[in-house]
């Protein structure tokens, strides 16, 4: 079967984002009352597995392995059938 996961890689609480900070003060400037802003990376894979929980396993691998550094990010994943 095939399945979506769709991956969200997240930077964990205290480490810097300055690319955040960026834009979060761009915003301040047009008018918004942005707080608190983080940025993240999304990614939507398509994976051939037996079954779902198959699937999630490949996708938190990739997420080990490549997508997150587990030293400063954090992760979601989430898996639904196509």
């Amino acid at each position: 079967m095939t399945y979506e996961a769709v991956v969200r890689v997240t930077l964990k609480g205290g480490v810097l984002d300055p690319e955040a900070k960026t834009i979060q003060r761009s915003l301040n400037r047009l008018g918004f009352g942005v707080e608190n802003l983080r940025t993240a990376d999304e990614y939507v894979v398509e994976i051939d597995a037996v079954d779902e929980n198959e699937a999630r396993e490949q996708a938190e691998e990739m997420c080990e392995r490549l997508l997150a550094n587990p030293t400063i990010h954090d992760y979601t994943v989430e898996v639904r059938e196509t």
